[in-house]
């Protein structure tokens, strides 16, 4: 099929590639434009702008895709079909309405759950045991279009947003890849989203990532791996900033709760191991294996017991 592709962040650039792979002919991608970076304020190509020159195909970086000029602009390039992953601006009906087959949007999470901007974090901190992605008819609301096509996949317990993130990348290519032939037999049947069943996953936040250990060590688990690699989870130490890179759960059976007979309050640190610090939570203990102290680097629990001596019955941050 002939495709303009809407997409900019890394997630969309595995979707990208694998339509490219399949033989479909991008005719154009439209991006966000050029950011400056860092000190210098450098001028950086977002991921999709890069995976498209790579291929030699046109690039579009319109400031606001609604404008008359840009829908103009849009029209210039014949298309069967949208694809947009991640694109990060609103499509105007008009804009909709333009290829004979609409719009179609690569949402990463199983709709009509967590709409909104970070549903990979949010299905992570929220304890959900899988997710997937859905290909959707896009509509003019948000994330509310009819689904046509989803493909699903398991989140361990060890799962970052890092992690996850990754898999889905994946699957959204190949999940666009399988819907293409069936959309254009007339084999895929649009359903409807339950609007009862969604919950709005919104945009991540630095302060989300705060630790509060009155919370169980399973839910503080869950927010250090969403948080992960950012913003990070984090709490204080000695007055400094300390982020939780990497952490285990222990169950409340196995966790050490008192010590020299007095009963712990949560933040605690209960047990100093080779390989751990141990922390008392709400509910169960948390067992720390990678951190990072204010201005030091990340490292090991191990490497960072080497230079700070931590003392059972200090806390960590708020109790």
């Amino acid at each position: 099929m002939r495709i303009v592709f809407m997409g900019t962040p890394d997630f969309a650039v595995g979707a990208l590639e694998a339509l490219i792979e399949a033989g479909h002919e991008i005719t154009a991608v439209v991006t966000q434009p050029d950011k400056p970076k860092g000190r210098s304020k450098e001028l950086q190509f977002p991921p999709v702008k890069e995976c498209a020159l790579k291929h030699g195909l046109p690039v579009f970086q319109p400031r606001r895709i609604k404008t008359t000029e840009a829908v103009e602009e849009l029209k210039k390039y014949v298309a069967d079909v949208y694809i947009v992953a991640a694109f990060g601006q609103i499509l105007s009906q008009e804009i909709l309405d333009i290829p004979a087959y609409g719009c179609l949007n690569i949402h990463a999470s199983l709709l009509p759950k967590y709409r909104g901007a970070s549903p990979i974090q949010h299905v992570i901190i929220d304890g959900e045991a899988e997710t997937g992605v859905t290909i959707m008819q896009m509509d003019a609301g948000v994330d509310t279009g009819d689904m046509l096509y989803k493909k699903k996949v398991s989140i361990e317990d060890t799962d970052t947003f890092e992690t996850l993130h990754d898999k889905l990348t994946v699957l959204g290519g190949e999940a666009i890849v399988e819907a293409l032939p069936l959309l254009e037999a007339g084999k895929l049947t649009p359903e409807k989203q339950q609007d009862e069943l969604s919950c709005h996953a919104p945009l991540i936040e630095k302060k989300m990532g705060k630790i509060h250990f009155g919370r169980s060590a399973s839910e503080i688990d869950r927010q250090i791996r969403g948080m992960t690699p950012w913003p990070s989870a984090y709490t204080s130490y000695h007055g400094k900033q300390l982020k939780i890179w990497r952490a285990v759960p222990v169950a409340a059976d196995e966790a050490v709760r008192e010590i020299d007979g007095v009963p712990v309050t949560p933040g605690a640190i209960t047990a100093v191991a080779k390989n751990y610090i141990e922390v008392a939570t709400g509910e169960g203990n948390l067992r720390i294996h990678e951190l990072q102290l204010e201005g030091k680097k990340r490292m090991s629990a191990h490497d960072f017991l080497l230079g700070v001596k931590v003392i059972p019955g200090e806390l960590l941050g708020e109790v």
